[in-house]
């Protein structure tokens, strides 16, 4: 039996952080909402809980919600994993999971395709701090330059 053949169940933590309190449950149930949404996936239980206080802040909560969804193939597992960014995830069923390695494949190659589209985000934040840093050096040597002409004209 391949992979297109049987649901995959899930139960996965999704998970959100912010303030204020009161906006992270209306969070939580948007997120729901888009994943219910998904062509090939379909809620079976959702449970939100209420808001906590993270701990050693001030007015930054976090809040997390537990999902049992049914998905059609891996290959759509691993995109719920890298657009939902779940806490946590368990695969209930089935006990075994049987693809072809088309599907296989598939499933690696879009895995590999999303961690270089991340990796190159990030390449691309580091080259634009390395950028800002250079700036701000440069701005904080004029301005200890300016000072040192200011104090030779007092």
């Amino acid at each position: 039996m391949s992979l297109d053949e049987q649901k995959i169940e899930i139960t996965m933590v999704l998970e959100v952080l912010g303030t204020p309190k009161d906006k992270l449950v209306p969070a939580l149930e948007e997120i729901i909402t888009s994943l219910e949404k998904e062509k090939g996936v379909k809620v079976i239980e959702k449970n939100i809980n209420e808001p906590t206080e993270l701990k050693d802040t001030k007015d930054i909560y976090t809040n997390f919600a537990e999902v049992v969804v049914k998905i059609d193939s891996i290959l759509l597992l691993f995109a719920i994993i890298f657009k939902y960014m779940p806490a946590h995830l368990e695969i209930s069923s089935p006990e075994k999971i049987i693809f072809t390695k088309n599907e296989f494949n598939e499933s690696v190659n879009e895995l590999i395709r999303r961690l270089h589209a991340y990796d190159e985000v990030a390449r691309i934040l580091q080259i634009e701090k390395a950028k800002m840093n250079k700036k701000i050096k440069e701005l904080e040597e004029g301005k200890k330059e300016e000072e040192k002409i200011e104090d030779k004209k007092n």
